[in-house]
């Protein structure tokens, strides 16, 4: 019996976006899928809902594999696969499988020879990079630095080091009540000819790219308290 394909399935980053982020194609096979393996379940159905879903959400089999689900055996997760049936992967938003623990869920479809088809969609590391002007050829995602300070600030010095000497763009992310905090500690730790890229609230109506030499950071006002950020660091 043929196996069925795993289908990566990219989720908005904002509300309102779906339709100038996702691709049709996307709309038309999420019609066809009845089978998902989601980080989120309820962040799951409202994007689904709002991505075009027609199929009732009662008919869904919807598995969870995120960080607040029961650590279990993912064998379950495959038996659909195994059998036939095509499933979705979602992640809570963005492209799963990217900074996203989904990407264990495909290392086993492809120990399993499951097919794997990534979906065309946004992923917030990408498109700061993207929006940056900083170097695309070569750079690294360091997901959360160290929450103490003093960890913090040598990360973040190391980091700058690692950018100047190899040409490499660093990026990373913090939880967004201690963004400005962050961005506060990038401004003492960096040199003033260190440029940093601030990428908020991406694809929304309010998104907010900055990307400035930290000397002209530290002469402006800013407030990114509560709001989706990736930072960018290159020198």
């Amino acid at each position: 019996m043929p196996k069925g394909t795993i289908f990566l399935l990219p989720v908005p980053l904002a509300e309102n976006s779906a339709e100038r982020t996702l691709t049709a194609w996307q709309g038309q096979l999420i019609n066809n899928i009845n089978t998902y393996i989601v980080e989120n379940e309820k962040t799951a159905r409202y994007w689904l809902r709002n991505m075009g879903l027609k199929t009732p959400q009662s008919e869904l089999v919807i598995h969870v594999y995120g960080k607040h689900s029961e650590k279990t055996d993912i064998a379950h997760y495959f038996k659909a696969l195994e059998t036939g049936t095509d499933v979705g992967l979602m992640s809570e938003a963005g492209c799963p499988a990217i900074a996203d623990p989904g990407s264990e869920i495909v290392a086993e479809a492809h120990r399993r020879n499951i097919k794997v088809v990534p979906m065309v969609g946004p992923s917030s590391i990408l498109l700061a990079l993207m929006a940056s002007g900083f170097n695309g050829q070569s750079f690294t995602f360091h997901g959360y630095l160290p929450i103490d300070k003093v960890q913090r600030s040598k990360r973040i010095k190391e980091l700058e080091n690692i950018s100047e000497r190899h040409k490499q763009t660093q990026i990373f992310i913090e939880t967004p009540f201690r963004n400005n905090q962050l961005l506060e500690e990038i401004l003492r730790s960096c040199q003033s000819q260190t440029r940093v890229c601030v990428a908020c609230n991406l694809t929304s109506d309010d998104e907010q790219i900055i990307s400035l030499p930290v000397e002209q950071w530290r002469k402006r006002s800013y407030d990114f308290h509560k709001k989706p950020t990736i930072f960018l660091l290159y020198k």
